[in-house]
């Protein structure tokens, strides 16, 4: 009986703090893109498989359903060259095409066959070179790209980000809706997707 009661209190305590833990997470920045009242709001590791995997399911789902998809960085340490894919995307964003996201794409498209830095500057070079653009001697030269990047990482874990994927669908509160909801199961995005856009008021286009 007693240890029942134990057991039962643990419980509780657990619980007890793993709310108070999320109580103090500042969630305040999981908003929509600007005019837009739903979005997709992820943290992802270029490196991590399972983002590889879920990345063209995020893409067709903001495609379908005409919501910014707002991608963050949040390299994990163990991995040894997303850190600097994360910095060369940050560098084909600031160019005319904006081919940032279409690297991301590829670098997930053929993120097994990319296995060491070399591997990585050699096919970021092939990928430069195909899209018509020159990559310079020192790519971050200030180190304003790393900032960035590290900006990102410190907001993933000001959010409670421990693992990626981590992708919340977030609204504008309009129609009632609940101001975020984390996907914690791929299968029902296009669900929740439905679900959030429902309770705002704004469907599909």
């Amino acid at each position: 009986m007693l240890r029942n009661v134990a057991i039962l209190l643990t419980g509780a305590v657990l619980a007890l703090s793993s709310q108070l833990s999320h109580a103090q997470q500042d969630m305040s920045p999981l908003k929509p893109s600007p005019g837009s009242h739903v979005s997709l709001f992820e943290f992802a590791d270029l490196e991590c498989p399972m983002c590889a995997r879920q990345n063209p399911v995020l893409k067709d789902a903001s495609a379908k359903y005409h919501v910014p998809w707002i991608r963050h960085d949040f390299p994990l340490q163990m991995h040894v060259w997303s850190f600097q894919a994360a910095v060369n995307a940050r560098w084909f964003d600031t160019q005319p095409k904006k081919l940032g996201n279409d690297y991301r794409d590829a670098v997930f498209a053929s993120q097994s066959s990319i296995e060491t830095k070399d591997d990585l500057r050699s096919f970021t070079d092939k990928f430069a070179q195909q899209h018509g653009v020159a990559l310079p001697f020192v790519l971050d030269p200030q180190g304003k790209l790393e900032a960035e990047v590290k900006a990102d990482y410190a907001l993933g874990v000001r959010l409670g980000v421990h693992q990626t994927p981590t992708v919340w669908i977030v609204t504008d509160r309009s129609g009632g809706a609940a101001p975020y909801t984390e996907v914690t199961d791929f299968n029902k995005l296009y669900t929740a997707l439905d679900q959030a856009v429902a309770q705002t008021g704004h469907g599909k286009k």
